[in-house]
C-alpha cells in the first residue's frame, strides 16, 4: 500500500456550515478516514453517527471511537462516535435503528477516499496495477465483470454519461476487441488500453487539463459499479427526512455530475425552481399542490477552496461545498419529490 495522507477538503468550511453545539447529534455519511467526524467531535461535545459502506472504513471508525470515550453521554459503545455500517442512502433507517430518529447535521464527502485509491488490491486507481475491482462494499459485480460482459453500446454509454469521456465509443470498441482474445482483469491492462485510444491533451491545453487519459473511464466504471449517483439521490432524500428543523446539510462534491444533482435538489427543495406551467394537465385539473420548502439557502453558489488550500492539497481543486438549512416543513414524498 502506498500511504498518501488523506486530507479532508474544505474541512473548516464544513464545520462552520454545520455549526455543531454541545448535545447535538451529527451524521457523517461518508466516514472514510474520519477527517470530518474528528473535526465535528473536537468542535463541540456532541455525538457523531459515522456511516460508511466500506468495511475497512468502519474498522477505522471503531478505532477512532476510542479517542472520544464519554461514559456519561456517549452511545451504546461508550463513545461519542457511533460507527454504522451501511450506505448513506439508508441513513435515516440506520440512525433510527441506532436510537436517533433525528439529527442536527448531515455531511457527505462524495467520491472515493485516499485509502481506497492507494490500495492496489481495491482496484480503484490506474496508478497501481491491481485487480480490476472498484467495489466499495467488496460485494456484487466488479469493474472487471462490467468490462468483460457489457455490450459495446452499454460500455460506451457508461463511459460517456458517467465519465463525460468524448472518446467513449472509441474506448468501448477497443475494450470489446481486446477482450475477445483475453479477458481484461487488471487495472494496468485497462489503463494502457485506454491510453492507446484516447489522445493526451497537448502541452498547455486546458481542454482536458493535465489528467491521465484513463481518468474518465475509471471514474465512469467506479460510479457505475457502486451506483454512486443513485446513492446520492437516495442520500439527499434520506437527509431531508432525517434532519431536525434547523439542521444543516453540507455536501462536498468533486465533479459536475455530483454537483449538478446536489444543486438541483437544494434549489428544488428551497423553492428556487420555476413553477411549472399553468397549462400542464395537472395544473389545468387543479391537481398541483403547493409544497412548503424543506430547506433554506444562504447562497445559491457553492463554496470553493481557497488558493492556499489548493496549494496544500491539489485534490481540493475541483471540490465544491453546498449547504442547506432544514425548515420545519414535512419532507417531500412520492409525486411531490418527482
Amino acid at each position: 500500500m502506498n500511504g498518501s495522507l488523506h486530507i479532508s477538503v474544505l474541512l473548516a468550511e464544513v464545520v462552520t456550515a454545520l455549526a455543531p453545539k454541545a448535545g447535538d447529534c451529527h451524521l457523517d455519511g461518508t466516514f472514510g478516514v474520519g477527517g470530518y467526524t474528528r473535526a465535528i467531535l473536537e468542535a463541540a461535545d456532541c455525538t457523531v453517527l459515522a456511516v460508511d459502506r466500506d468495511p475497512d472504513a468502519i474498522a477505522r471508525a471503531q478505532t477512532l471511537a476510542q479517542d472520544f470515550l464519554a461514559p456519561e453521554n456517549g452511545g451504546p459503545n461508550g463513545s461519542r462516535l457511533i460507527p454504522l455500517h451501511g450506505r448513506f442512502g439508508e441513513m435515516d433507517s440506520l440512525a433510527r435503528a441506532a436510537g436517533y430518529p433525528n439529527v442536527d447535521g448531515v455531511t457527505l464527502d462524495l467520491g472515493v477516499s485516499s485509502p481506497q485509491l492507494d490500495e492496489a488490491e481495491r482496484g480503484f486507481s490506474f496508478r497501481f496495477d491491481g485487480p480490476l475491482d472498484m467495489r466499495m462494499e467488496r460485494d456484487g459485480p466488479t469493474a472487471a465483470d462490467v468490462v468483460n460482459e457489457a455490450s459495446e453500446k452499454e460500455l460506451a454509454d457508461i463511459i460517456f454519461h458517467l465519465g463525460e469521456e468524448r472518446y467513449a465509443r472509441r474506448v468501448a470498441k477497443a475494450i470489446v476487441t481486446a477482450r475477445t482474445t483475453t479477458p481484461i482483469r487488471r487495472t494496468g491492462e485497462l489503463a494502457e488500453l485506454v491510453r492507446r485510444v484516447v489522445p493526451s491533451a497537448p502541452a498547455g491545453s486546458s481542454s482536458r487539463g493535465n489528467i491521465d487519459s484513463a481518468t474518465r473511464t475509471f471514474q465512469a466504471l467506479r460510479i457505475h459499479v457502486n451506483r454512486e449517483l443513485e446513492e446520492l439521490d437516495q442520500g439527499l432524500d434520506a437527509a431531508e427526512r432525517l434532519l431536525a428543523p434547523g439542521g444543516r446539510l453540507a455536501v462536498v462534491s468533486f465533479h459536475s455530475l455530483e454537483d449538478r444533482r446536489v444543486k438541483t435538489f437544494l434549489r428544488q427543495r428551497s423553492g428556487r425552481t420555476a413553477n411549472p406551467s399553468r397549462h400542464t394537465p395537472d395544473a389545468i385539473a387543479g391537481k398541483r399542490a403547493e409544497r412548503a420548502p424543506t430547506f433554506t439557502l444562504t447562497s445559491t453558489r457553492p463554496i470553493a477552496p481557497s488558493e492556499e488550500e489548493i496549494a496544500r492539497n491539489p485534490r481540493a481543486r475541483s471540490a465544491r461545498l453546498r449547504v442547506g438549512h432544514r425548515t420545519d416543513a414535512p419532507a417531500w414524498t412520492g409525486q411531490e419529490a418527482a
